[in-house]
């Protein structure tokens, strides 16, 4: 059986890397992490001649000293052995800057192929190599490619196993560092060879021009306190004699040696001409230009995230409501399984909420990898890097913040764009300030409900800045101390556009969705559990309130109020045909609620309901009692016809005209049939009937409202008052804000249960009122400032953890928000009392 090998593409960003990698293994692929770093490890497969070549797509890097954790992952793969050859991919078209890593690789003594990608584009642009002259100073094959088309992977393998087979090896010379710097070299090296340190896997000079580069990583590892010393005073006099640091003179020497093997074997036939690219920079990065035309693309990616989603958003929902009761179907209607609840409303439900969102990282990927494979967004990060650089971040960081907007989950996902762990960090921690979507709905019950329509819009512009300003105090805070030191040089090369490749565009979108559902769902699977434990046990059998008596008081008020219309259709005053009809289809509506309609029970309700009332048309007056349930029904028809009709048309549209017009006419015409009945069908739908319903609802939201209060959800609500007294909170507001931790519409609907007014949301006239009644405008301001600013959702919490692979930052994020929450509200609201504002 013929042997195993393994490849390391390595490489610079925009070098067509990652392109090359997915021609060579395709669909054979999967995607993970290195251990204990948020770095993405792609691995694949290509087989030829029955020879199988595992691949790995190594992170993409400039060098390989340790600065950025990209660096050191790269390095320490290819030095522990884990690869038999590395693949270095060169932009042919920016061949100079590329072979600066290729040098790197040189001095590692690795089994080394150069692949000269983008050949066309280089040809193009009028650039000729003489490849076997420039393979033969740099002591390494060299094969041009077009990964884009698929062209010279054949030829790159060929070399790539020539390599493996001890053939076609050249001897790469090495760079000359000067005679001083040599000199000090070589005695660090004398001293190297000498330890009995066990540093056998690593090339001695390689580690003496490491050290000599201040490599804090290899400092670490050799660690012998002689040789430091000596390092740093060769440093030292090297300094004094050549007036910079061996760092910048040993990059200097490596690229007068690249420089002068460029000169030899590389010729243009043209004379500085502008590209393509050049052009289109002229306006994409011009200073006038630029930052609008980058806003307008932010905001068309936004769009295309956040508003094409809503459909398939609708159809996850859709398909888990169908899953939701599909597993309920497997128990009797109106069952209190414990395990049915658990799977439907813990795992269903919790999962099912978070994953409503892969339509939007599906989106987000998409239009980022288009943006990043185009070229624009280096540009787009160039514009901004100003701006950013003035609370310690890069251009690069502005992307997630503005996606921020949307949700904080893809807007964190979307960090992995930045190539610096500190900038990824700082960056995920204060995206959460960023007011996202799901906090809309908490705005759009607060605000009305104590703020009149002139103030209506200069509240959420309020909320929204407020976010904005303290993400970036936040940010600045954070880089001032966790993560404190000089800010990295935003240094990027633009690289030309390109058309990005289907391939590669799906790629990138399925595989980091894929992660997505893989990581974040698995997470939020438990956190959902925990949850549902929590706001269900334990079971409350002793109500405060008596709820029976009151339930007869209701359904005798209603019947007193149905019997009283019996004049008015023409009935015996007391007569009880009418009350005893409508209370005949209440006990079949009470009898269908445990059956499913395929059900017989189901059926069978009904036709005794039927069977009820054709005996009461029988009698005497009966047949007035015939004429209201007739007219009443073919309201009702009439009503559902609109509402079904009118559903997502916009109320002041044409086709919604239309509608309420058919509804007018089809009330006029049942007004013809009979005005003395139709009169009385028009009080009993408008007034009687939901006010009996309004009650009846009242006294099972009561009945929920005491079941959470016992729970261990609306336990801890209570036990949290102390804490939220200072921000003029209750328990009712904390229970809400212990559910909106699940996701932060919660809130509204947790709220529409303890203050017992059915199943609420942010258009809820009932639960406005009832807010308006119990608190003053300044704690719901307070409301909405401490829910921009708390703690973010679970899939926020679960995310960071992932992006960052610490639970550390997670819980970081989730306590520091909280507290910053919790004393910004305070002090909002103590001032706000001192001074007699919105009290």
């Amino acid at each position: 059986m013929s042997k195993t090998i393994r490849i390391g593409l390595a490489g610079n960003p925009n070098s067509g890397k990652t392109t090359l990698f997915n021609c060579l293994t395709g669909a054979r692929q999967k995607v993970g992490n290195y251990p204990g770093v948020t770095v993405e490890k792609k691995e694949g497969v290509y087989k030829r001649d029955g020879q199988t070549i595992h691949v790995t797509d190594l992170p993409g890097t400039y060098s390989l000293t340790a600065y950025s954790i990209e660096e050191i992952v790269a390095r320490d793969f290819i030095v522990s052995g884990s690869t038999d050859v590395v693949v270095d991919v060169l932009d042919a078209s920016n061949i100079e800057r590329n072979l600066y890593l290729a040098v790197q690789l040189m001095e590692l003594k690795v089994p080394l192929v150069l692949a000269l990608n983008m050949a066309d584009i280089a040809k193009a642009r009028g650039i000729e190599y003489d490849l076997e002259l420039l393979s033969e100073l740099f002591g390494v094959p060299i094969v041009p490619t077009v990964g884009s088309k698929g062209k010279g992977l054949d030829e790159l393998m060929c070399a790539v196993l020539d390599v493996v087979n001890g053939e076609n090896i050249g001897v790469s010379p090495e760079v000359n560092y000067g005679t001083e710097l040599e000199a000090e070299m070589a005695k660090v090296q004398a001293m190297l060879e000498k330890s009995e340190r066990d540093l056998h896997q690593y090339d001695r000079r390689w580690l003496t021009i490491k050290l000599f580069e201040n490599d804090k990583d290899v400092r670490e590892k050799v660690d012998i306190p002689e040789i430091l010393k000596e390092v740093d005073e060769g440093c030292a006099r090297i300094e004094k004699l050549l007036g910079e640091h061996p760092e910048m003179y040993i990059a200097d020497r490596r690229y007068g040696f690249i420089s002068g093997a460029c000169q030899e074997a590389i010729r243009s036939t043209v004379e500085d001409r502008h590209t393509r690219s050049d052009r289109i920079d002229t306006v994409v990065t011009n200073r006038v230009l630029g930052l609008p035309i980058f806003l307008g693309l932010m905001f068309l990616t936004f769009q295309f995230t956040f508003t094409l989603a809503e459909a398939p958003m609708g159809w996850v929902e859709t398909f888990f409501g169908w899953l939701g009761g599909t597993i309920s179907g497997f128990w009797p209607l109106g069952s209190e399984s414990a395990l049915r609840s658990l799977l439907v409303d813990g795992i269903i439900g919790g999962v099912g909420g978070v994953l409503i969102f892969l339509p939007n990282i599906l989106l987000l990927f998409l239009a980022i990898s288009i943006l990043e494979d185009s070229g624009y967004m280096a540009r787009a990060a160039f514009i901004v890097d100003r701006l950013m650089h003035k609370i310690g971040l890069h251009g690069k960081s502005f992307i997630p913040m503005l996606l921020g907007f949307g949700c904080s989950v893809p807007a964190i996902m979307a960090t992995r764009t930045l190539d610096n762990r500190r900038d990824r960090l700082v960056t995920m921690l204060v995206v959460p300030l960023m007011s996202c979507g799901a906090r809309l709905p908490i705005y759009a019950l607060i605000i009305p409900a104590f703020f009149p329509k002139s103030m209506h819009a200069a509240m959420l512009f309020s909320i929204y800045c407020i976010g904005i300003v303290l993400a970036i105090l936040g940010a600045k805070i954070l880089r001032t101390t966790l993560f404190k030191g000089e800010s990295q040089p935003f240094v990027m090369e633009l690289p030309p556009y390109r058309i990005p490749t289907l391939r590669a565009t799906i790629t990138h979108m399925l595989e980091r969705s894929w992660l997505y559902c893989k990581k974040a769902g698995t997470i939020i699977l438990g956190i959902s559990i925990v949850l549902w434990v929590l706001t269900t046990y334990p079971k409350k059998t002793e109500f405060d309130r008596d709820y029976a008596p009151e339930q007869q008081a209701a359904e005798a008020a209603f019947k007193a109020d149905v019997d009283a219309m019996n004049e008015q259709l023409g009935m015996p005053r007391n007569s009880t045909l009418l009350s005893q009809a409508v209370f005949a289809e209440l006990d079949m509506l009470a009898e269908q609620q445990d059956y499913y309609e395929d059900e017989p029970g189901f059926a069978e309700a009904k036709a005794k309901k039927d069977a009820e009332i054709a005996v009461l048309k029988k009698q005497n007056g009966g047949a007035a009692l015939g004429r209201f349930l007739n007219i009443r029904d073919r309201a009702l028809r009439a009503g559902s016809d609109f509402d079904e009709a009118v559903a997502g048309l916009e109320e002041n549209s044409a086709e919604y005209v239309l509608e309420v017009r058919k509804l007018d006419d089809a009330m006029a015409d049942l007004k013809s049939v009979n005005e003395d009945v139709f009169a009385v069908v028009t009080l009993y739908l408008d007034e009687v009937k939901p006010s009996f319903d309004e009650k009846m609802e009242e006294l099972e939201q009561g009945r929920r409202g005491e079941e959470l209060a016992y729970s261990v959800t609306g336990r801890i609500g209570h036990m949290m008052e102390p804490a939220l007294k200072p921000m003029g909170f209750d328990w009712r507001i904390g229970t809400a804000l212990v559910g909106a931790l699940a996701a932060k519409e919660v809130f509204v609907a947790q709220m529409g249960i303890v203050f017992s007014v059915g199943e609420a949301d942010e258009d809820s006239d009932a639960l406005r009122t009832q807010l308006n009644e119990s608190y003053s405008p300044l704690v719901g301001f307070c409301i909405m400032l401490f829910c921009l600013i708390s703690a973010p959702c679970m899939a926020t919490i679960a995310v960071t953890k992932r992006e960052s692979n610490s639970w550390k930052w997670a819980f970081f994020q989730l306590g520091s928000l909280s507290l910053l929450a919790w004393v910004l509200t305070i002090i909002v609201y103590q001032a706000g009392n001192l001074l007699g504002i919105g009290v």
